[in-house]
């Protein structure tokens, strides 16, 4: 059954945060119903407080999705993929948004401040998952296990969920690397309690994030061998390839190289490209899916929330462009997403074959208004719908499709760029390789296969294969796109035709009330 792991989570250790700063937040033990000592006094107890690191990323609170577990931003908006999904996407060609929530039209317009709420969420939600890795992390030292009497098999075991603890904080602190370069940072070793996080400059982060994911590596399970859903060494394997893709972004030096060595290590695993592009993004997108290597898993039933896919599917859902019943949300259908039409036209017609990644209403909509949900390109890519067609329990509202975080074709695309870019170790036949098996899934044929490749092409295909899962931003900046006045898209720095913006804007500010309460903390530059 799907999300048994998770389902744990809300038993013993509910964590209700009351901290009104992240600078309180990163340093604090989360408060439990149980103490520290009872939560991990036995081997269930560590298994519960795991799910909990597990499920912070597909629930907003443990109490349901009216509350969340951190503060300032409303409950249903509060989820780590709908704030991070926002940043990532609606700052891009890939996404505008008609609503007019706090927070939401900066995006588009690329006019965020310090203020916005949403950049408030993410930043708070992903220290928030940093210090529930932080406690268990700190809870499970070898140190601290060996004096409680714990079976041989089960001290093992917790050493994997450590390291999976491990990859997890990794995990957040790349996103907060990524999007606001220069955070707050707190490990296992730093005192609970009185103590002011000091900020970590982006360099050093990347350092840091690096040396976790290689020394967390040989103490998590085996491509392949863990629970659906969890981390194994594959996933550390593919965030550390993500991680050096951007090495040159990051810190000013780039590492193509190892972009390609980790790449290759995750291609080599055992996964293959699923058949069916459409399969997915389906409710049952967790049965038999050789392609995915971690999800964040949702279930219409056990992890209810207004975040996740159950926001991806209803927001894009409404305005004629298809039933809510035909996305799996019958209830549903909130008319807000859609794409450009500069980003739709990206996916060609070639001899007739239509790419089956192109999962749109139409490919030419004006946006006359972002304010008009019909003006755009009404978008059908995730679907509560399971591949035989039928709505999964729960599936009024709440969607029970899982959203990859990794799989497959990622890599090879990374691998294809870093080939492309002077990466050693790796082959040009093998990166057009690569390219082609993405290219004949999406066309059903070699009728679209490239003869050659550029990276022109690389930032085009990452856009076909990847879009609406949280990659274009990142990408954009990369390939030096975000801002400038090289690529617009529709009302891109809130112009009609687009405009480039500002350098600057390719990070985030750090929040200003985080600035106000930690004296160590430097905003970032021209916010």
């Amino acid at each position: 059954m799907k999300n048994n792991f998770l389902k744990i989570a809300g038993f013993s250790v509910l964590v209700a945060v009351i901290f009104s700063s992240c600078a309180k937040l990163l340093n604090e033990t989360p408060a439990n119903t149980t103490t520290g000592d009872e939560a991990y006094s036995t081997p269930l107890g560590y298994t519960q407080a795991l799910a909990k690191a597990y499920g912070a990323f597909a629930l907003t609170s443990s109490t349901g999705p009216a509350s969340s577990d951190v503060q300032g931003v409303d409950p249903g908006t509060s989820d780590f993929l709908r704030l991070f999904w926002n940043t990532q996407e609606l700052s891009t060609d890939e996404a505008v948004c008609a609503w007019n929530d706090p927070g939401v039209p900066d995006f588009h317009n690329m006019n965020w401040s310090s203020g916005n709420v949403i950049l408030l969420g993410l930043y708070t939600r992903s220290i928030y998952q940093i210090t529930v890795c932080n406690d268990f992390i700190r809870n499970s030292a070898p140190s601290v296990v060996a004096g409680k009497g714990f079976a041989p098999a089960d001290l093992a075991t917790i050493q994997n969920y450590r390291a999976e603890a491990r990859f997890l904080r990794a995990y957040q602190y790349w996103v907060l690397m990524d999007e606001f370069a220069n955070p707050p940072f707190v490990t296992e070793n730093d005192p609970v309690g009185s103590f002011i996080p000091p900020q970590i400059s982006r360099a050093n982060l990347y350092k840091y994030v690096v040396s976790e994911l290689l020394s967390c590596d040989s103490a998590m399970v085996a491509p392949r061998q863990n629970q659906y859903g969890r981390a194994d060494q594959a996933a550390a394997w593919a965030l550390l390839a993500r991680v050096y893709l951007n090495a040159g972004v990051y810190t000013g030096t780039p590492d193509w190289t190892d972009a390609i060595t980790y790449a290759t290590k995750v291609i080599n695993a055992g996964y293959s490209l699923d058949a069916n592009y459409r399969d997915l993004f389906l409710a049952d997108n967790n049965i038999s899916n050789p392609e995915m290597i971690m999800p964040i898993e949702y279930d219409g039933v056990n992890t209810q929330n207004y975040g996740g896919t159950t926001f991806i599917i209803n927001s894009s859902c409404g305005g004629g462009a298809g039933t809510p019943a035909s996305y799996g949300v019958p209830s549903g259908g909130w008319a807000g997403n859609r794409a450009t039409p500069v980003f739709a036209k990206l996916f060609p017609t070639i001899d007739t074959t239509v790419d089956k990644r192109a999962l749109f209403f139409g490919t030419d909509v004006p946006i006359a208004s972002i304010a008009t949900f019909t003006d755009g390109v009404p978008v059908a890519k995730f679907l509560n719908i399971t591949s035989t067609g039928a709505t999964p329990p729960g599936g009024g509202t709440y969607a029970s499709t899982d959203f990859p975080l990794f799989r497959l074709a990622e890599q090879y695309l990374i691998y294809a760029e870093a080939v492309l870019q002077g990466g050693t170790g790796g082959d040009m036949n093998t990166a057009l390789n690569y390219m082609n098996l993405l290219r004949e899934r999406a066309y059903g044929n070699s009728s679209g296969n490239f003869s050659s490749i550029a990276l022109s092409d690389i930032i085009n295909e990452r856009g076909r294969e990847l879009w609406w899962e949280c990659f274009r931003r990142t990408d954009l900046i990369r390939f030096n796109e975000f801002t400038s006045g090289s690529y617009l898209w529709d009302w891109k720095g809130g112009v009609p035709s687009g405009t480039g913006v500002a350098g600057y804007y390719s990070i985030y500010p750090i929040p200003s009330s985080d600035i106000q309460v930690n004296p160590n903390l430097t905003q970032n530059p021209n916010y």
